[in-house]
């Protein structure tokens, strides 16, 4: 396919994904199954202007003043990729499956392309409905912060303490040219290319062998900083697929008892694999049996560590995830606000006396972060904040520094401070 054709076929997948309100991944899907034509170059392509256009879906239509898929791709063009009007304008001859001509209102607008004027979730292309709370967090930074959220994600590995190195991985991956991870000890970065795709890391032998897994380094970082030790009784409450899970039990070499779960059971699927290729003994799974059946309750009373990864807007994942900012609706932040407040609850049940929540989201809302801290307190009077400088005082290195990104209650992790998602990490620890 040509560059021009590719463009034609990212303004017809966004049309069908924003008609049908589906995911970017299912509507990418569909068109490679019709079209089996496209190589696998092709289909990446097209992929990565769906999700840049899906990135700039705000500013592109305000500069473009329509909201067209082919006014979204045709700004995205301009906005991010840094194409000319004339560039634009070769792309779109109609012939040859390309882009029909540019009129006359597109080209002015590709020309003088400007948000000026532009309202600040516009230029920080933040969905309208949610830029109160986001501004909260963020205040004059707000706009800044979201802009890094519209930007491209890097590729992050975690260095697998259990069978491998950072260093180890360094010389072994030297091909894909990796760089040392900002705050993790175990990270390492892959730099997007043009099209903003990394290298094809699980094609590696040292991923099939265990030695990395991939994972953000925010989400290196806030596990890292829940403070599991060797010997102790922990648990992931959240474990989902089972990325923090190998991460405590990396961290925790292996010795005490580590116990995953999660109230969806299908989630937990793709963890035994990854147990298996990462050397990990010291974990249990536990699979509820049903929606109100608590697979840890022998455990109450017990616990070291509940490590809470709870369910979120998932705001912070946004440069890797660009089509959920868009589908996320009205009323969903209150009900992951009840979702986080039941598991909060759980967590304390299982605790011992000196017992520790990590609470973690990847969301860069204070409804979802310091709130859901504070409402958690005001119930539990057995409860406390741990004060972040004890999170932050970890044998694992100086992470000083990142009290700068202090909230009320703990640490905020974002694209534009830290280079990461943007993750939460708040600690209480039972005193009574």
């Amino acid at each position: 396919m040509t560059p021009a054709a590719r463009i034609s076929a990212a303004i017809e997948v966004l049309d069908d994904l924003i008609q049908r309100r589906r995911p970017a991944s299912d509507a990418l899907k569909d068109w490679g199954l019709s079209r089996r034509f496209a190589g696998s170059k092709d289909r990446a392509a097209i992929a990565s202007l769906v999700y840049d256009a899906l990135r700039r879906r705000a500013s592109s239509a305000f500069a473009m003043a329509a909201e067209t898929p082919r006014a979204l791709v045709l700004g995205m063009l301009a906005g991010l990729r840094g194409l000319s009007a004339e560039e634009i304008a070769l792309l779109c001859s109609g012939e040859n499956h390309a882009p029909m001509p540019l009129d006359a209102e597109e080209w002015g607008r590709l020309a003088a392309f400007s948000l000026d004027g532009a309202p600040d979730w516009i230029g920080a292309d933040v969905p309208e409905w949610l830029w109160p709370a986001f501004a909260a967090g963020f205040g004059r930074d707000a706009v800044g912060e979201g802009q890094a959220l519209a930007g491209r994600a890097p590729i992050d590995i975690r260095a697998n303490r259990l069978k491998s190195s950072r260093d180890a991985l360094m010389a072994d991956l030297s091909h894909a040219s990796p760089e040392p991870g900002a705050w993790s000890p175990d990270a390492l970065r892959f730099q997007p290319g043009h099209d903003g795709r990394g290298p094809s890391l699980q094609a590696e032998p040292s991923f099939f062998a265990g030695g990395f897994e991939i994972q953000d380094e925010g989400s290196q970082l806030v596990t890292l900083l829940a403070g599991a030790q060797p010997g102790q009784t922990v648990i992931d409450l959240c474990a989902g697929a089972g990325g923090k899970t190998l991460a405590l039990a990396a961290l925790m070499g292996n010795q005490g008892r580590l116990f995953a779960t999660d109230l969806d059971s299908r989630r937990l699927a793709p963890l035994h694999e990854r147990l298996a290729r990462s050397g990990a003994t010291n974990v249990e799974i536990r699979i509820p049996r049903s929606r109100g059946h608590e697979p840890l309750i022998d455990l109450a009373g017990q616990v070291d560590l509940a490590l809470v990864d709870a369910p979120c807007t998932g705001s912070g994942t946004w440069r890797r995830n660009p089509d959920a900012k868009w589908r996320v609706r009205p009323g969903a932040l209150a009900e992951r606000v009840k979702d986080q407040a039941e598991v909060l609850a759980r967590a304390a049940r299982l605790l011992k006396p000196g017992g520790r929540i990590a609470y973690i989201t990847c969301s860069m809302l204070p409804d979802e972060n310091d709130e859901a801290i504070r409402a958690f307190l005001a119930r539990h009077a057995g409860f406390a904040a741990v004060p972040l400088t004890q999170v932050l005082a970890s044998t694992e290195g100086d992470f000083g520094l990142l009290a700068r990104f202090a909230t009320e209650f703990g640490l905020q992790l974002s694209p534009h401070r830290t280079g990461t998602d943007g993750f939460y990490l708040a600690c209480t620890q039972r005193i009574a």
